[in-house]
């Protein structure tokens, strides 16, 4: 059950997050979720909320944040499945974590509630215009959104783990951050920012016990998925591509990743051949990708002329 905590930040309460690097780099220590104080963004449903329920599950406390306000029926109904013998819990903040203001209310929150923040997911994200977008609006959304907002986090939380020598940022990318989206250049790109925001943590704080992962999928079942419209070629690239999983799978596999501190959690292995040959032969892949664009969208014009004939 959850209760509310006037305790004021003790970072030093995540000593116990070790490192997995020795000297000679070579020791991989496990940092279970057991007792982490946690934030989740974008937690009101689909990966957020699987990884809320699979953090809880494991024993950490958790801020689910969101800009819906059904992030508070999420977060309420896993707190009272919370197992309370070992201190679980779940609290909603509802707001804009894109914002400065957004984020440093919700750690704000954190603070109050958990007395402090171990680990930081950040999982918000939007699907953006499709295209190259219309507008500058249009692509001033998706980078705040999708990509400042883990820099804003990420400027918030480093100076405090620095001090107290661990803490945890894990980003939700995608398999578009390490290949691309087709039909939309926006969402390819805060992808790839994210990836390499994420690559940049990972190595700038190491030595001062910080860790970062990404994590990449490819078609996972949520709103965000069905959000990329369902005949258009973006959906398509992405549910041709693998099997679309849900976000409680999703969110095991991630778990698992982040306890033995993998940087680049694949949900979809396959991912990491299709990078492979990408990085192998450069050219070659984007002629390829550019022949099963060319195909994804004969096969939406064929879709819509069916459409449109059958409503006569």
């Amino acid at each position: 059950m959850s209760t509310h905590s006037d305790s004021t930040p003790d970072d030093n309460a995540s000593s116990d997050y070790t490192s997995s690097d020795n000297a000679a780099g070579t020791n991989i220590v496990k940092a279970p979720a057991a007792g982490k104080r946690v934030i989740v963004t974008g937690a009101a449903g689909g990966i957020g909320a699987a990884l809320a329920t699979e953090l809880i599950t494991r024993g950490a406390r958790v801020v689910l944040a969101d800009l819906s306000p059904t992030v508070t029926e999420t977060a309420a109904a896993l707190d009272a499945s919370a197992d309370a013998s070992a201190d679980a819990s779940a609290h909603a903040w509802v707001g804009d974590v894109s914002s400065v203001a957004g984020i440093d209310d919700l750690i704000g929150f954190a603070d109050d509630r958990l007395g402090g923040v171990d680990m930081y997911f950040a999982n918000a994200g939007i699907i953006g215009p499709a295209g190259l977008g219309d507008t500058d609006g249009d692509w001033d959304a998706i980078i705040d959104v999708n990509m400042r907002a883990h820099i804003r986090a990420a400027q918030a939380l480093v100076p405090r783990w620095q001090e107290a020598g661990s803490g945890y940022f894990v980003a939700t990318a995608s398999a578009a951050g390490l290949l691309t989206q087709i039909g939309s250049a926006a969402y390819s790109v805060t992808k790839h920012a994210s990836v390499g925001f994420a690559e940049w943590l990972s190595l700038t704080y190491r030595d001062d016990g910080i860790r970062a992962s990404v994590i990449a999928p490819m078609g996972v079942d949520t709103d965000l998925l069905r959000a990329s419209g369902a005949d258009g070629p973006a959906q398509a690239a992405v549910t041709e591509a693998g099997t679309v999983l849900s976000p409680a799978a999703v969110a095991t596999v991630v778990l698992d990743a982040v306890e033995s501190e993998q940087f680049l959690i694949l949900p979809h292995p396959e991912v990491l051949d299709m990078y492979r040959m990408k990085g192998s032969d450069y050219d070659r892949w984007l002629k390829g990708m550019s022949r099963y664009q060319r195909r994804l969208n004969e096969q939406t014009r064929l879709n819509e002329e069916s459409t449109h004939a059958g409503n006569h």
